[in-house]
This record gives structure tokens, sequence and C-alpha cells, in this order.
């Protein structure tokens, strides 16, 4: 016997061994006998193979004769560059009486949808009108605009809910396009039901791209079908309302007209709306039902209305009398005792209570004081229950300007110590050009709605580019005016001024002017026209407002009166979806005095962020032998710019180029000797409080002695 080691170091070829594998091959396709054969067999063993076998296996494997079917077959050295010899031909017959068992029906399987040839039409729309939206979403409408009227606002408003979007053409999309296409059927059968065709058919088709491009695309065929109509109207307990026929004519549906499920929505706010401001305090409506009948083609309509009673007011009562009393809150309140119940005015008082400023929460309930009486209607009395906010305020600012230098300022405030909304404020500023302390009283609401008297007094001592003063002053007005959430058409207000003032022009090369005390005394009117649709930021629109002042001046035992007057006028136009222009004008003069004889600080300047940008505060205007602004008599100015949206950081980023012109005068009229040009770009950032202004402006024709090459100004609130 060979060891195993001999074994493992024979080399094999690779003919001799294929050879060898046949015979190994055919001996084991030998049948074995009936009985198991033992492992201790070895004469059987050694004569079916020999040591011989062992010692040359190649040699012996190609020599042994081969038994197949009774057939011997010798085996036949290879030769590989030989060809194959042909197989023989296998042949295998069929039985006859083979039976196959039956195959069970599979049950399909959850979310699968199968097709039914039954389902799929014969012709789709062939003459159809075709509305692409996108590259793989096509919808068909039978030709001619009556078979569906409502056609194009059905589309844009399918196009706004549908869920396909654009995706290529691999497995994975088609998969998600098919998905979404499905989604999309509902939704078209969902939005022809809201627009009254119930039998309307809609056919998905997903195939090629309208485009030829190869893509999978969608094709919607619409068929609306009949339109369904209104059939009875029910509207619960409407007639038993004193105005049933007016409030009946305010739901504008009746039986006939085409089925609409916006009509019913927008139909329900109307009446909704029309008892609210008729005087029903208490009226509820139900929820709508719209029952169907097909063999009609009508909907017949339940919509259940309970009048309860129709009132006029009979006052206010104010939960806290002693924070803000009730004969306040009546006072602002835009109705009088007797007046007929409405929704809208009730609104209105808990804005108006809301801006006062003093509560955070506020809420008005209706409450029934006398209940109606046939004809006679019933009263109600609001009961207003209110929290209160933090009424003492401490504010204070930081800052540096090219106009104002250092500034520092604080001020106290309590907005109701004398109720009801009686404030009291104390302010002060520190700085490099003006130092100022100063008291005011503010009574809100004073008289009416919106109308504001107000005392202020302080001191203050003040240096800018053309005056030094140092004044103390009283002033008092009583205005009405807007606020951010009552802009009113028209505003106004007129008061009384008297201040004690010291003054000089600036001191320049260290000559000292002369200074001078002026008493003086004013009155004053404003009135204030405003189609603008904000305060802060507007659009559309213009302003015009009026300034008149006559005042009595002395100073050194001399008496002069003249008239100060001021009229400044706006316009803005929206131009597109992303340009604003806007446009500003002013004129302004002093009329009755020489320019000598008015004080410095009451004259008239331009230059400044809100006047001719790219200049200083007052630096426009007639100068003295020293280079001093000596202020004029006479003013006119006028500003352009274009407020065009970015759509950057959420559309709140405006870019602003703008050009600004003005001119002063030593006389009462203008004459345009000397006018100063600036030009210049700003940016405003749109918050919910308004817009942060930023302007760079450049002096077009500055004097190199006096003006800087730009200035930059930072505000809140677009410039006019």
């Amino acid at each position: 016997m060979a060891t195993a080691a001999s074994i493992a170091s024979s080399r094999i070829n690779p003919s001799r061994s294929l050879a060898a594998l046949a015979a190994a091959l055919a001996l084991l396709a030998k049948p074995l006998p009936a009985y198991a054969q033992p492992r201790e067999s070895e004469a059987d063993l050694e004569a079916l193979i020999p040591d011989s076998a062992l010692d040359d296996a190649e040699t012996w494997a190609a020599d042994q004769p081969v038994e197949t079917d009774g057939q011997t077959i010798v085996e036949q050295s290879l030769q590989p560059e030989s060809p194959l010899e042909p197989l023989p031909a296998l042949a295998v017959e069929w039985p006859d009486s083979l039976e196959l068992p039956p195959v069970d029906a599979l049950e399909p399987e959850a979310g699968v949808e199968l097709a039914v040839a039954e389902d799929i039409p014969s012709a789709i729309l062939p003459d159809a009108e075709l509305v692409a939206l996108g590259g793989e979403l096509t919808l068909a409408f039978p030709g001619g605009a009556a078979n569906f009227p409502e056609q194009a606002e059905f589309v844009a408003r399918f196009r706004s809910l549908s869920t396909i979007r654009e995706l290529g053409g691999d497995d994975d999309n088609i998969a998600q396009l098919a998905a979404r296409a499905r989604q999309d059927e509902v939704l078209l059968n969902q939005l022809l039901r809201i627009y009254g065709y119930y039998d309307a058919q809609v056919i998905r088709t997903i195939g090629g791209s309208e485009a030829g491009q190869g893509e999978a695309g969608v094709r919607f065929d619409v068929v609306p079908g009949t339109r369904y109509r209104f059939g009875v109207i029910d509207l619960g307990q409407l007639a038993s309302a004193p105005d049933a026929v007016a409030l009946r004519s305010a739901f504008g549906i009746s039986s006939g007209d085409p089925l609409s499920s916006d009509a019913i929505v927008e139909q329900q706010a109307a009446l909704d709306l029309a008892l609210g401001e008729s005087g029903y305090p208490f009226a509820a409506i139900g929820e709508a039902d719209l029952l169907v009948d097909h063999e009609r083609a009508e909907g017949d309509l339940t919509l259940p209305v309970t009048p309860g009673g129709k009132y006029v007011m009979a006052g206010v009562t104010s939960g806290q009398p002693e924070f803000l009393s009730s004969r306040h809150l009546q006072d602002i309140a835009r109705f009088d005792p007797g007046d007929i119940y409405k929704r809208s005015v009730v609104y209105d008082l808990r804005r108006a209570v809301v801006a006062t400023g003093l509560v955070s929460t506020v809420t008005v309930i209706p409450r029934e004081v006398t209940p109606p009486n046939g004809e006679q209607p019933g009263e109600v009395q609001l009961d207003i229950a209110m929290t209160k906010a933090p009424l003492r305020t401490i504010a204070g600012a930081i800052g540096y300007g090219s106009e104002e230098g250092v500034r520092v300022q604080a001020s106290w405030e309590h907005r109701n110590i004398f109720p009801p909304e009686g404030s009291l404020r104390v302010r002060g500023i520190f700085g490099t050009q003006e130092q100022l302390g100063g008291v005011t009283f503010r009574k809100n609401n004073f008289g009416g709605r919106d109308r504001i008297l107000t005392v202020d007094t302080y001191a203050t001592n003040v240096t800018t580019a053309s005056v030094e003063a140092r004044t103390v002053a009283v002033t008092g007005s009583y205005e009405r005016t807007s606020n951010m959430l009552f802009q009113k058409p028209f505003s106004w207000g007129f008061g009384a001024e008297a201040l004690y003032t010291d003054e000089r022009n600036r001191v320049i090369g260290g000559i000292p002017r002369p200074r001078q005390t002026y008493l003086i005394g004013s009155v004053f009117g404003r009135a204030t026209i405003d189609t603008s649709d904000s305060l802060l930021n507007p659009t559309k629109g213009f302003r015009v407002t009026g300034y008149i002042a006559p005042e009595l001046s002395q100073t050194q035992g001399t008496q002069t009166i003249y008239l100060r007057n001021q009229l400044d006028a706006s316009f803005y136009q929206r131009v597109n979806d992303n340009v604003v222009l806007a446009g500003r004008t002013r004129f302004a003069s002093i009329q009755g005095a020489q320019t000598f004889e008015v004080a410095p600080s009451r004259r008239l300047y331009a230059g400044g962020g809100s006047s001719v940008r790219g200049y200083g505060y007052q630096a426009v205007g007639p100068r003295n032998d020293f280079g001093e602004p000596t202020g004029g008599r006479s003013l006119v100015e006028l500003s352009a710019e274009a407020r065009i949206d970015t759509g950057l950081f959420e559309d709140s980023l405006q870019i602003v180029p703008f050009f600004d012109m003005g001119t002063v005068s030593i006389k009462t009229v203008p004459d345009f000797r000397f006018v100063q040009y600036g030009a210049g770009i700003g940016v405003r950032y749109l918050t919910g409080f308004g817009p942060i202004r930023v302007d760079l402006g450049v002096p077009l024709n500055r004097n190199p002695m006096f003006d800087s090459r730009f200035a930059v100004y930072v505000s809140l609130g677009q410039a006019f």
C-alpha cells in the first residue's frame, strides 16, 4: 500500500486525470447489492482495486473497461487536440396516463391593484383639450368651454394641491410616480365633487411623457359630466328672526343654483356675518349637511340656524373699574347705548383695549340684560374681563452716529400712574452733542378714541453743526393720531409752546460768536391726509401733511411776529411684485421776519438721514464768512427711491437706490442758487415692527471744506 505522503506528492496529468475520473464515476454508477458490504471484506476490495492500481493509478484507470447496460466500453487515452465525439441522442417517452394535480387559485396580496380588462376605456377623449402641468403631468378635458366652465379655476386649484413632482425615469421614481398618480386621481375626484360634478370620470394613464423624451408621464382624462344643482334649502329657524327676509337674502344660495361646496362655505360665512352685524349676538349655525340624489342630479342642503333673538347695546361694564373704568371703556367704544348690536364693534373695542398697552389679555362677553319682546329687541351689556400687563418700563440705549456723536439715553415710565391711561415718563440724554432732562405727562384716549393730551417740559443743551442752544421749554398738545393698530385716513393736532433759549452760532476757529437770549411763544396746528397702506412700510397711496405755527419772539427788547409753515407730501406706487417706487417733497418757509430776527434754532436747515442724504445734519444751506451754516427762511427738498425686494432671507431684504436734492435760501421764496445733490444705496431688513434701515449716501457736489465723502444713516422705518 502506498503511503499518504507518496500519494499527496504525486503529480497529476490533466488529460489522464480526466480518464481516471471517468472510470471512477463508472464504478460508482454500478448497482450495489441488496445487502450492506462490510468494511472488513478485503478480498473483494483487492479484486476491485488491486495494489498495482495504487502504485500507478493513472495507468490502471486508463486500461479498465467500463460496463454500461451490458456494454463494455474501453477507455482510450484522451487527446486534448482531438474533437469530442458527438453525444448519443436522448429520447424520453411521455407517459400517456400521467395526471397532474389541480392548481389552487392565488389570493391577491394586500395593497396590490389588479387591472380588469372591462374597466379599460375603449376611447380616451380623442379630441381633448390638453393642459400640461410640468414635464410629467397632463390634464385632458373635453373640448369647448361649455363642457366645463370652471376649467381654469379647477386647474389652478389642482396645480396647487397636486402631489406629483418632477421625477426621473428610473424604476424607483416610476413607482413613486404611480403612487402619487393614485393620490392625484383621488384629489381630482374630490375637486370635481366640490364643483358639483358627482357623475364625473377620471381616467388615469401612465406612460411616455407628452414631451416625447422617453420619461414616464401621467395623463388624467377628466370627463365632468352633468353638474348637479341645489334642491331643497332648509335653514332651520331662520324664518323666526325679525329680519328673516334680509338675512335670507344674505345667504346667496337658492334652489336650482349650480351645486358647489365652496358656495356652501362662503354663504354660511356670509350669513354668520349678517347675523352678527344685524343684532344677533347669540346666533348659532350648525354643521351643513348635503344629501345628494343621483336620480334627480340634485343636492338637498340642510343648515341648522338658530337666530337667538335681536338685541341692542346697553353699555360696557369693566371687570376692573379702578384700573380702567366702565366710563372710560365706553369712551373708547365706537357705539352708543341703544345702537344695534354689531359684532365688528365688539371686536374693535377689544383691539382698542389691547392698544392701550395696559393689559395682556382681554375678553368681551355679551350678557343679556333685557330679553326681546315681540318686535322689540332686547338689550345686552358687554362685560370686559382684563389681565393687567406690567405697567413700569425702564429703557436705555447707547450708540454713536456721525451726526450726533456718542449718545446715552435712559427713561423710566409708569403707563397708568394717573388712571385711566395717565402715564408719567422721565427721560435723560447724555451725549457729545446733546444733553437733556425732561418729564412728560400723557393721557391716552382723553376725550375720545385715540385722542392724546400731552404736556412736556424739558431742559436741553444742544450743539450742532449750526448752533449752540441752551433751552428750557414747556409744550402742550392735543391730537388725534394713527397708531400701529389703527391707521387713520385723517389725523390732526394742535398745541402751544413756550421756551426760553440762550443761543449762538458755533465757535469756529476759536472765535466765539455772541450769545443771544430769546423768549418765544407759539401756537401750532397740524393735519394729515393718509391713504397709504402702512405706517412704516407703505407700498401704495400718498400722504400730505400741513403744519402752521405763528410765533412771537422777544430778544434784546425787540418783539417780532412771524409765521412758520411747512408742507410735506409723499407718494408710493408698486410697479410690479418686486419694486415699489417712492417719492417725497417738502416745502417750508418763515414769513414776516428777517433771518437775524429768528432764533438760530428756529430757522430752516437741510441735510441728514431724513433730508438730503450724503450730507451732515443741518449741513445744507447758506453759510457765513466763518463757514457756519446760518439757516434760512425757505426750504425745498425732493427725494426719490426704488425699494427692490431681493427674495433673500425669506423675502425680508430690500435694496434701495435713492437720489435726494435740497436747497435752503435766506429769502422767504426759494431762489435755488445753491442746490445740493446726494445719491446712494441702502438696505432694508423687514421685521414685524417695521423695516430696519441702513443708508449709505454720497454728496454729489460736496464742499471739500465742510462735507465728508459719504455718510451712513441707521434708523427704524423707511426714510419717508
